[in-house]
Parts: C-alpha cells; sequence; structure tokens
C-alpha cells in the first residue's frame, strides 16, 4: 500500500546511492516495519517472517528459530537484520543488487507449488489477535458472523438468545403459542357447531 512505502529510500535506490541490500536493511529497520511486524510479533515469529521474506524460505526448524531469537534477544533486532543481510546464504541467492523471492515455489513432481510465504505468514499471529480482541481494540470474527447475519424467522425460533432479550424472547414466543391455539381451538369450534 501506498502508505507503507518509503520514499526516501525508493528515491535513494533509483538514483543508485545505495543497493538493494541496503534498501532491504532499510525497510527492515523502519519505524513502519518495527510497529507493523516486530512489535506485534514474539521473536519466534519475527524470525519467520524475516527469513521468509528476506532469504525467501521457510525456516529449517525449531533449532534455527531459537539461534536467531537468542541473538534478537541479546543482541537486538537490528543485529538480526545485519546477520542475515551479511550471511553467505543472502549473497549466494541475492548478490548485493538481487531482489528477493521465494527461492523453491514449484517443486519437480508436484503439480502445485508451495503457498507464498506472504500468505502463510500473516502480519501477525493469532496471540496478537487475542489480545487486540481481549483489549477490545478488534472484533472477533464470530462476533462479527453474529452481528453481520441477517435476522430471519429460523433465527428468532431456533436460536436462544441472552440477557434481556431472552426474556422478551419467552413472552414472544408464549404469545404466539397461545395464539396458535386460541386459532386453532377457534377453527374446531366453528366447523363443528351447528
Amino acid at each position: 500500500m501506498s502508505c507503507d512505502r518509503d520514499r526516501f529510500l525508493e528515491s535513494q535506490l533509483r538514483s543508485g546511492s545505495i543497493s538493494v541490500r541496503d534498501f532491504i536493511r532499510g525497510l527492515l529497520l523502519s519505524d513502519r516495519f518495527y510497529r507493523g511486524y516486530v512489535e506485534c510479533n514474539g521473536n519466534d515469529r519475527v524470525v519467520e517472517q524475516v527469513i521468509g521474506r528476506v532469504l525467501g524460505r521457510p525456516i529449517y526448524g525449531p533449532d534455527e528459530v531459537n539461534s536467531w531469537s537468542i541473538v534478537i534477544a541479546e543482541q537486538g533486532f537490528a543485529a538480526f537484520v545485519d546477520a542475515i543481510l551479511e550471511s553467505s546464504e543472502y549473497f549466494d541467492k541475492f548478490g548485493i543488487d538481487g531482489i528477493p523471492e521465494q527461492v523453491n515455489r514449484i517443486l519437480p513432481g508436484r503439480s502445485q507449488g508451495e503457498m507464498p510465504i506472504y500468505q502463510r505468514l500473516p502480519r501477525y499471529g493469532e496471540s496478537w489477535r487475542d489480545r487486540l480482541i481481549r483489549d477490545q481494540l478488534m472484533i472477533s470474527v464470530d462476533a462479527f458472523n453474529k452481528i453481520s447475519r441477517p435476522m430471519t424467522v429460523s433465527r428468532l425460533l431456533y436460536e436462544k438468545p441472552e440477557g434481556r432479550l431472552y426474556k422478551i424472547w419467552l413472552v414472544l414466543l408464549f404469545v404466539l403459542g397461545a395464539g396458535s391455539v386460541s386459532l386453532i381451538l377457534l377453527v374446531f369450534r366453528e366447523m363443528f357447531t351447528i
């Protein structure tokens, strides 16, 4: 999105003042990335996000996550970013001016490739989403579905509401039930009277 762009870094990259690798470093160390990814995730998830987006691959396992998480905890996020961008793996895949992309997207012998990393790793995890819901900064999917579903007769009859609506629901059912029984008795009386 346009609000996520860093125009200063883009202009430096276009003019040749910085390399693609320096551009990636600038984006990863930007306030926007920190607030949008680092701040709302634990170190384990940050490692998955950065490895996936910068090296273009999923993590190799829990040992890799743990080792990079220790680097973040002891030396900080900036040291982690520098270590990734200065690694031999990064240089072998992308060099200084190569654009990071997901590798191994299409695997031989498979009809379908892997899911793209940006789809597999949404911006923040379940723990952050649950915290936003708990602090009432976001509505849960279940609450949204409850609100957005249209009112139907079947919902009125078969779904038991809560609180004050439950009492109104009971009165309404009683009145409708009594009215239906009265109508049936009235019809029978009229049919069988001479």
